[in-house]
């Protein structure tokens, strides 16, 4: 007998009364079973305590709080790690409590555990959802053998202003993009099937809902958009990943029209619940239980949970409101047990499908965590995935890009050229400096033989000192090519780190222009958590790498690009505005009464800058090129509920091998409520040799064609659509086709 069917057995004996046993039909069954037997003998202060998620104390459980594992009244930690301290943690509460019921061990795993993947930001620049389901699966195996059974992510959070620091954590502005990772990262945290075991986590889709559209950009933020601007684009991923199996969502901190998200019952049970049948558990993000108060909608910490438990929090994250001010509420009828009862049967059943009952430790152990951490193979896969996330942003000038081995002085100049901390980016984990390949040491190791490398650090990353600009312009003069490293420090992006400037800070422009002026080529390589402004920089450096934060294998993946051992492939998940005052900037607007035209000086428009983007979304050049030829649709006319099939042949006709990523864009030219320019609907990742074609076939399904009309229903209207294929959202090849109703 499993120790599931035991426990369900003798459950009610530690509440004084004997269950019989019947083994149900099948272990979905056997789940209900003990959540029912459970919540027959659970006090009321027990089954608040399940609701309660606190963080422990530098990656442990203090004394005090596993006195309250002891007494019922927590059901998890977030920040408790190591195969030591979960395994105490759990070996109390499975032990030494009276019901014996495990944790939930939870921890911020974004993009790595150990080892540091490249930030999802950078990660959706491949467009390769295999890869982000491997890196999660990588993830995963890292941290579930420290104990961690429950990641909070993915980040699936649509981004159109690059000031909210916070765009690094997810896939950028695109809805159909958004989703197609949220659900690669689900499955990866997730691995198949009903239970989880010890080499997958519970993933959480976070943050619910629109919190990246915060104004101002800055975070925490009020979000004001309509219904059908919400639907169409800031849910969308959230309900991908709910499809896939997320075992849990995350409510966030901003409010939406008035009501905080935390506080937002038709958010969290009319449309998460009701309309999407979700039916695993929402958690609060840290304190936003409490945070009811200050957005000014309930006036004590017993009226916030209440708020929270009522709109369809089941887990407080740190507040501690539920357990310690809600069994008043409850015993004075101001909140029904059984909602209550409703909440605690949500995360028990997760902590069944994780398989705890029966293995609560999940196979964590000291040897194992050592064992799986940082291996050659993950290694391996940061390395590759981090050079497909490299977006090659201009190579003109016959082709700065790869080096050349002519160029054997080559200067290394920048304040991140050898930074070890900074490639990791936000939300590292447990990420450790030590691990990082830096730039410098990347490019020393794959330069070619003779080469001479020299680094000047120039200035810091933020000072406003040029104290070190003499000595990185001396360098450069002395070199043949000369390699600036610049951007943002891993700081400067993720939470509470919004900018309202989009520039390279401190001093570090005038530092490129320094080195431009010296007539030397200048590859410039960026690394950073947004899209940054950099017009100058566009206009006279003569080749640009965007390389995001790439995490531990940042230097063997950029050189493997600066020398052409791998030939960049990645394109743009995200607009890049020309200055900060274009934003928020995206490809998927609308047009407008007055669209923009050059020859009309009453169009949308700005006096002082063109409205068009620095680098628009979905572009990236490569070491070869691509032609695009013979667009052709599947049978047409069709109806609303057909998928529309276009064919496109992508001809290599460079000298190289090459990795080009095949975009679908729709556009509904007349309905009933106006449509975005263009929607991505569909895309392929396609490997082509020098010359060779191939035959791609795309699709349009009918939620890419659909829309929410005036009455707030989607439909698939009858009409006109433009479709396009090309290599970004800006150019390619153009058809039409017509959707007409059945009888």
């Amino acid at each position: 007998m499993s120790r599931l069917a035991l426990l369900s057995g003798l459950v009610g004996l530690s509440g004084g009364l004997a269950l019989a046993w019947t083994r149900p039909a099948t272990p979905r069954d056997a789940r209900e079973h003990l959540v029912d037997s459970l919540l027959r003998v659970m006090t009321l202060e027990e089954k608040l305590g399940q609701l309660n998620l606190i963080a422990g104390d530098r990656d442990t459980a203090t004394v005090a709080q596993l006195a309250l594992v002891r007494a019922g009244r927590v059901g998890g930690f977030l920040g408790v790690v190591g195969a030591g301290p979960t395994h105490e943690a759990q070996r109390i509460a499975v032990e030494e409590s009276r019901l014996k019921i495990p944790l939930l061990l939870g921890y911020d795993v974004i993009h790595g555990y150990r080892t540091i993947f490249p930030i999802p930001l950078a990660e959706a620049s491949s467009w390769d959802t295999a890869a982000a389901r491997a890196t999660a699966q990588a993830a995963a195996l890292e941290a579930g053998a420290a104990g961690v059974n429950w990641t909070y992510a993915p980040m699936v959070d649509i981004a159109r202003d690059p000031r909210w620091g916070r765009i690094a954590e997810g896939s950028g502005e695109d809805p159909e993009l958004g989703s197609a990772f949220a659900v690669a990262r689900v499955r990866g945290f997730q691995g198949p099937g009903d239970t989880l075991g010890p080499t997958s986590v519970l993933a959480t889709a976070k943050h619910f809902a629109a919190y990246g559209t915060a104004e101002g950009g800055r975070d925490y933020n009020t979000a004001d958009l309509s219904e059908r601007t919400l639907r169409e684009v800031y849910l969308p991923p959230f309900h991908a990943a709910v499809a896939a199996g997320a075992g849990s969502i995350m409510s966030a901190f901003n409010e939406i029209g008035g009501v905080p998200s935390t506080a937002n019952h038709w958010l969290l049970s009319s449309v998460l619940r009701g309309e999407w049948g979700f039916n695993g558990v929402v958690v609060s993000d840290w304190t936003s239980v409490k945070e009811l108060q200050a957005h000014g909608v309930a006036g004590s910490p017993a009226a916030a949970g209440a708020l929270a438990l009522q709109a369809g929090v089941d887990m407080d994250m740190q507040s501690s409101i539920y357990a310690d001010d809600l069994p008043t509420v409850v015993r004075a009828g101001g909140i029904p047990e059984a909602t209550v009862d409703e909440a605690v049967r949500r995360v028990l059943r997760a902590k069944a499908g994780l398989g705890l009952f029966d293995h609560p430790y999940r196979g964590a152990d000291v040897a194992r965590e050592r064992a799986v951490t940082l291996t050659p193979d993950a290694r391996s896969l940061a390395r590759k995935v981090a050079g497909e996330s490299i977006v090659l942003l201009k190579n003109n000038e016959g082709g700065l890009l790869p080096l050349s081995s002519r160029a054997r002085r080559v200067a290394v100049i920048g304040p991140l050229a050898d930074s070890h901390e900074d490639p990791l980016g936000p939300w590292h984990a447990l990420g450790d400096s030590a691990d990082v390949v830096t730039v410098l040491a990347g490019l020393k190791e794959r330069a070619p033989k003779g080469t001479t490398l020299r680094y000047a650090r120039g200035c810091a990353a933020t000072d406003t000192s040029t104290a070190g600009f003499a000595e990185a312009i001396r360098v450069a003069r002395g070199s043949d090519v000369a390699i600036l490293v610049l951007g943002e420090t891993d700081g400067m992006s993720g939470e509470a780190s919004s900018r309202s400037a989009l520039d390279l800070p401190g001093v570090q422009e005038r530092l490129l222009e320094a080195i431009v002026h010296t007539g030397k080529p200048v590859v410039l390589v960026l690394m950073n958590g947004r899209p940054l402004a950099l017009p100058w920089a566009a206009e006279h450096v003569r080749a640009i790498v965007e390389t995001w934060f790439l995490g531990v294998e940042t230097g063997h993946a950029i050189a493997d690009v600066l020398y052409g051992d791998v030939n960049p492939s990645g394109k743009l998940p995200v607009t890049v505005p020309r200055s900060v005052g274009q934003v928020p900037i995206y490809y998927n607007h609308k047009n407008t009464g007055r669209p923009f035209s050059p020859s009309d000086h009453f169009t949308s428009q700005y006096l002082d800058l063109p409205p068009t983007p620095l680098y628009p979304f979905g572009y990236g050049l490569s070491y070869t090129r691509f032609r695009y030829s013979d667009l052709r649709l599947g049978a047409t006319p069709i109806g609303p509920e057909d998928t529309v099939r276009a064919r496109v042949t992508v001809t290599n006709v460079g000298s190289r091998a090459g990795t080009e990523i095949v975009q679908l864009y729709v556009h509904d030219e007349v309905a009933s409520v106006t449509r975005p320019v263009r929607q991505l609907a569909d895309f392929r990742r396609l490997t082509l040799g020098p010359g060779e074609s191939q035959l791609v076939e795309l699709a349009i399904p009918p939620r890419r064609l659909g829309l929410y009309n005036q009455d707030m229903k989607f439909v698939v209207e009858p009409g006109w659509f433009s479709l396009y294929v090309g290599p970004s959202s800006a150019e390619g090849l153009e058809s039409r086709f017509e959707v007409v109703r059945k009888n």
